[in-house]
């Protein structure tokens, strides 16, 4: 009920900025042609290919990605205990 205010409303981007050219899809299509065949829906996945989704993940981005933000807040947690621990006394062993 209500009506759409322009909360939510989704932006999608242009399909025809979406190229096969250059992508492993193009291959793909090359074989299909031979047979006489088209995927139409090849241009809806050639972004995956393109872009900032075409950059390989390594296994050095997957190990240290949040490892900044991590760290700093182990420091954070570490200096807060310290600080509300009270005061330490030396023990005699």
């Amino acid at each position: 009920m209500g009506g759409d205010q322009g909360h939510g409303k989704l932006v999608l981007p242009d399909y025809k900025q979406w190229k096969v050219e250059g992508t492993p899809l193009e291959f793909t299509q090359e074989r299909l042609a031979r047979r006489g065949l088209k995927d139409p829906w090849a241009r809806n996945e050639a972004w995956r290919y393109m872009g900032t989704f075409a950059k390989p993940v390594t296994f050095r981005d997957v190990l240290l990605r949040g490892f900044k933000w991590g760290f700093a807040a182990f420091v954070v947690a570490v200096g807060v205990e310290y600080a509300l621990s009270g005061p330490h006394k030396k023990s005699e062993h």
